[in-house]
């Protein structure tokens, strides 16, 4: 009962503290801490000892598992020399940087026990990283460098980290140093790449939703222990395992399956990384007897803990700036025309090293017979809580005074119309192939209207302004939510009186959900924001029409489809004609003046009429320039 109770109470208060941070927009890692540190000291509450094997074998590899899946397997390899550079390159040079700093400032500490003590701080949190990135409006460059360094540091910091204990007690050679990190290396990444192609295999042919689901749960430890059966890195072979899972789930698994996962995973991420914050604030009375007994004063200890802080966030300046230094170097040099990024980029990149879990749960690792443990274990949690007081708080800020443009909603929704637009013309084209001559004309025109619906709500998302005050998808996902609302209602009313069976009426429940998970979503940000919406280079084709020099042409009318004017009709948004200079209503309008006006003088490409908008369209070949 007591376990259970302490359970259920860490659970409530992670509700109720991220609630309160997310509407007072505060860091919720942070309220999290701050409530922890606050509880420990209150009379009653018992004392949570976070041990090392809670945290690597029961929190991580859930926690790395469900930030794995949600990574792009083609982002990580396009991005491989960067996260490499952060994830390994930098974790060992913070190791040693930090371990030099600890052996001067700690008296009488082995060098051994100080390296110790920077890799214990090397690794970057993912939790608090990718949090405080998506909050602060990070480019999606930067975002998943900083995800990719997280879920592959750890290893690396691990590693090390035994290594230096082995060091400890003067049992390692240079050579044994070199081994242990490839074993570490390909005994996790075999280890990961078994455990995800045979997970992969399995699911695949698996047909029960709850089955499925209990075999995504067991994946991470599954691959965790198998790793450190072979003496490889668990963690490694976790994230491999995810990131392959992630890549083939799309053709692996059904979408109900896909739709439980993600919804499933994503409450998992949600308990634990926030328990875990709450859980560190909570070890720092347990901390504090500990280092009561220490013989070192307190005006010491205080440096101690603040030369390791200034040490773990400089190495990391240092880090990125000379790394930029050099490639900018080494370009003049050779003359090549290697990318590299802007300053800006590197200074937020270096700013964005908060500590996490596994750094407190790191060096509760250290051997009980290290000298000044305790103190090393408050530097340890001074590093956690100072990162993301002092790199948290301030990060935010930092990206808008570097004028770091965010992910732009116009870019993301016009990349959506175009994708979608593709995939409703394939798909009309295999229904054509597929179709018999004895389907129901009423059904292919249900599906004809259903794939055009969908395209037409994701090109609604853009323009800035409207001849409507509500789009027609907007219109009908308001008009049909409130219809299955007064459904529902009359179910459970048959329901209530026993007018049906109560299996029955799950299944008719289920089939409204199911139907309401299905309405096209409505953006609540501003889509467009105030840069120019140009297609995006990734998006953007190219055919004869659309690279044709076309001189500048003078609109037919101001802010208008003339045409709808006449009809007395109304719009959504408007195109221009690169050839005559025609203003017409898009696709998604009720009467489609631009296409009829392509399909009268075949003339190709309109472009949006839109404030702020330039993108263009080929009606010929249907290519989005």
């Amino acid at each position: 009962m007591h376990i259970a109770a302490e359970v259920v109470a860490l659970v409530v208060a992670v509700l109720v503290v991220t609630t309160v941070a997310r509407k007072l927009d505060w860091s919720a890692p942070l309220c999290l801490i701050a409530v922890g540190v606050g509880a420990s000291y209150i009379p009653g509450v018992p004392g949570y000892h976070l041990s090392p094997e809670v945290v690597l074998v029961g929190l991580l590899p859930p926690l790395l598992y469900s930030a794995a899946i949600q990574t792009s397997l083609l982002d990580y390899r396009r991005m491989r020399g960067p996260i490499a550079l952060l994830s390994v390159g930098l974790v060992v040079f913070t190791t040693f940087g930090v371990g030099l700093v600890a052996w001067a400032v700690v008296p009488g500490l082995p060098l051994a026990a100080g390296i110790a003590l920077g890799a214990v701080v090397a690794p970057p949190d993912a939790v608090a990283a990718s949090a405080v990135a998506r909050r602060v409006g990070m480019p999606r460059k930067l975002v998943r460098l900083l995800e990719g360094e997280s879920l592959f540091n750890d290893a690396a910091a691990l590693v090390a980290l035994r290594t230096a204990i082995a060091a400890i007690a003067g049992s390692v050679t240079l050579w044994q140093v070199g081994l242990d990190f490839a074993l570490a290396a390909v005994g996790g990444a075999v280890a990961g790449l078994l455990v995800g192609v045979v997970a992969s295999y399995v699911r695949n042919r698996l047909e029960n939703l709850e089955t499925d689901t209990a075999l995504s749960f067991a994946v991470p430890f599954v691959a965790y222990l198998l790793a450190e059966v072979v003496h490889g890195s668990g963690v490694l072979a976790v994230v491999t395992a995810g990131i392959i899972l992630g890549h083939r789930s799309p053709t692996i698994l059904s979408g109900q399956a896909r739709l439980a996962s993600r919804h499933n995973w994503q409450t998992i991420q949600f308990l634990l990384e926030n328990m875990v914050f709450l859980l560190i604030g909570l070890q720092v009375r347990q901390i504090g007897e500990e280092v009561a007994d220490s013989s070192l004063s307190t005006a010491t200890i205080a440096g101690i803990c603040a030369a390791v802080l200034a040490a773990t966030i400089g190495t990391r300046i240092v880090w990125l700036l000379g790394i930029g230094t050099v490639k900018r170097i080494s370009r003049k040099l050779t003359g090549r025309r290697g990318h590299v990024w802007p300053w800006s980029y590197s200074a937020v990149i270096a700013w964005a090293g908060m500590r996490g879990v596994v750094t407190l749960a790191a060096a509760f690792i250290l051997p009980a017979d290290t000298p000044e443990r305790a103190v090393l274990v408050l530097a340890a949690f001074v590093v956690v809580a100072g990162t993301l007081v002092v790199q948290g708080m301030t990060l935010p800020r930092l990206v808008r005074r570097l004028a770091l443009q965010p992910p732009d909603p116009a870019e993301d929704a016009l990349q959506e119309a175009a994708v979608l637009n593709d995939m409703g013309a394939v798909a009309l084209e295999r229904l054509d192939e597929i179709r018999n001559p004895d389907d129901p004309p009423e059904v292919i025109a249900r599906l004809r209207n259903r794939l055009q619906d969908r395209t037409d709500s994701a090109w609604e998302q853009l323009g800035r302004q409207s001849a409507l005050a509500e789009t027609p998808s907007d219109a009908y996902r308001r008009l049909r939510t409130e219809l299955m609302k007064t459904e529902r209602e009359q179910a459970l009313k048959a329901r209530d009186t026993g007018q049906a069976d109560d299996v029955v009426l799950r299944r008719i429940l289920e089939r409204l959900d199911i139907e309401e998970s299905m309405l096209d979503r409505e953006d609540d940000a501003e889509v467009l924001s105030h840069r120019e919406l140009r297609t995006p280079v990734a998006t953007a084709g190219s055919c004869r029409h659309l690279d044709r020099p076309r001189p500048e042409v003078r609109p037919s009318a101001a802010d208008v489809c003339t045409a709808c004017v006449e009809e007395g009709t109304t719009w959504v948004h408007l195109r221009l004609c690169l050839d005559c200079g025609t203003v017409a209503c898009c696709d998604s309008s009720p009467r489609k003046h631009a296409a009829s006006h392509f399909h009268d003088t075949r003339h190709p490409v309109m472009r949006s009429f839109e404030p702020g908008e330039t993108w263009r369209w080929c009606y010929v070949d249907s290519q989005l320039g």
